[in-house]
């Protein structure tokens, strides 16, 4: 089974390399386009953590206490 928001957040994690080199190089417009693609990254992230936490509440019946749902 493969998890498409992984996918996703392996996508834009490659996609971002070329952009963050160029911004500790020193290219202003390149970190701006860095930092928009890590808040991407971020919310990419959050999706992924929402399916495994629905896998796992799901799939394996191993209920998650209140405090990982809030996560």
């Amino acid at each position: 089974m493969s998890l498409p928001e992984w996918d996703q957040l392996k996508k834009l994690v490659t996609d971002a390399e070329e952009d963050v080199a160029k911004a500790v190089g020193g290219n202003k417009a390149a970190g701006t386009r860095a930092r928009k693609k890590m808040q991407d990254i971020k919310s990419a992230a959050q999706e992924v953590r929402k399916k495994i936490l629905e896998g796992r509440v799901d799939g394996e019946g191993d209920a998650a206490s209140p405090a990982d749902a809030a996560e």
